[in-house]
C-alpha cells in the first residue's frame, strides 16, 4: 500500500499563501529533497535563488517543531518529503492602447516540508564521525598544552613575565558524551592568565663618596700679545705696453676715367633716340 505524499509520517511545517509562483519554489526544493537537516541548511544559506531564504526559514521551523513537540534531535532528521501546491491567483489589469487592458496574474503557493528520523545505520555513522572529530580536537588541545609547557621550561626564571601562558586543556565528561552533528560548539576560549612578575626588593644605593675639593689655581695676568708682523707689500705688476693699432687699409680710389651711373643712363637714352640716316634720304 502506497503512502500519499501529504500522509507521510514525520514532523511538518507549512507556509501558506507565499507570494511567489510554484515553479520558483520547486526549483529550490529539488536541491534539498532527501538531504539531512544540517546539509540542507548549509546549502540553502549559500544559494542565490530568491526562494532559498523562504525555504530555509520554513525548514528551521519544521526542525524546531520536531525538537520541542516530538523530542527529537534536529541533527538526526532528514527531509522525507517536500512539495508545493498552487495557491489563489490575484488578478490585476494594466491599461493599454486604444482602451484595451492586459491581465496581470500574481501567483501564490503553499510550501510543505516533512522531516523524519534517519535510519539507525546512518545515525551510527554520524556518531562515529562526530566521535572522531572530537578525538582529533582533544589531541590538538593536548599537543598545544604540551608545547606551551615545554616553551615555559626553556625560558629563564627572570623572563617568565614576558610570556603569555594558557591553562592546560581539561576534558570533561560532557565532551566525551555524544555530540549530535550540527550542535557541536567550539570549546570556549579562555583568556590566558598573565603571571605577575615577581617583585624584587629594591637594592639600597651605596652612599656616594664626596670628591675632595681642589683649590682653584691662581689666575695669572694675561700676557700681552706680540704685535703682528706686517706682511711685505707685494710689488705692483708691470704695466703692459699698449698694443699698436694697425691702420686700416684705405679703400681703393675710384678711377677717374670710369663713367658714372648717370652718364651710362644718359648715353643709353641718347643711343635709343638717335636716328640712323637711310640711304634713300639724300636731301
Amino acid at each position: 500500500m502506497t503512502v500519499k505524499t501529504n500522509e507521510r509520517p514525520g514532523t511538518r511545517a507549512v507556509l501558506r499563501h507565499c507570494q511567489m509562483s510554484g515553479y520558483k519554489a520547486r526549483e529550490v526544493l529539488d536541491l534539498v529533497r532527501g538531504l539531512d537537516y544540517t546539509r540542507a541548511v548549509e546549502l540553502l544559506d549559500h544559494s542565490d535563488r530568491g526562494a532559498a531564504p523562504v525555504v530555509a526559514k520554513l525548514l528551521r521551523s519544521a526542525a524546531s517543531n520536531a525538537e520541542h513537540n516530538d523530542g527529537q534531535f534536529p541533527e538526526e532528521l532528514y527531509i522525507a518529503s517536500c512539495f508545493v501546491d498552487e495557491g489563489p491567483t490575484l488578478k490585476r489589469f494594466r491599461p493599454r492602447a486604444r482602451g484595451r487592458a492586459s491581465r496581470i496574474r500574481k501567483r501564490t503557493c503553499h510550501v510543505t516540508i516533512i522531516l523524519a528520523r534517519m535510519p539507525e545505520a546512518q545515525i551510527a555513522r554520524l556518531k562515529a564521525r562526530s566521535a572522531a572529530q572530537n578525538a582529533d580536537r582533544r589531541a590538538r588541545r593536548v599537543a598545544g598544552a604540551r608545547r606551551r609547557a615545554l616553551a615555559l621550561e626553556a625560558i629563564p626564571a627572570g623572563e617568565e613575565s614576558a610570556v603569555v601562558t594558557g591553562e592546560g586543556a581539561k576534558e570533561s565528561e560532557e565532551n566525551e558524551e555524544r555530540v549530535p552533528r550540527g550542535r557541536e560548539t567550539a570549546p570556549a576560549k579562555r583568556t590566558p592568565a598573565k603571571k605577575a612578575p615577581a617583585k624584587r626588593p629594591p637594592a639600597k644605593a651605596a652612599p656616594a663618596k664626596k670628591a675632595p675639593v681642589k683649590a682653584a689655581p691662581a689666575k695669572r695676568p694675561p700676557a700681552k700679545a706680540a704685535p703682528a708682523k706686517r706682511a711685505p707689500a707685494k710689488a705692483a705688476p708691470a704695466k703692459k705696453a699698449p698694443a699698436k693699432k694697425v691702420p686700416a687699409k684705405a679703400a681703393p680710389a675710384k678711377k677717374s676715367g670710369a663713367p658714372t651711373r648717370a652718364t651710362r643712363v644718359i648715353a643709353r637714352i641718347a643711343k635709343k633716340t638717335t636716328r640712323r640716316s637711310s640711304g634713300k634720304d639724300k636731301s
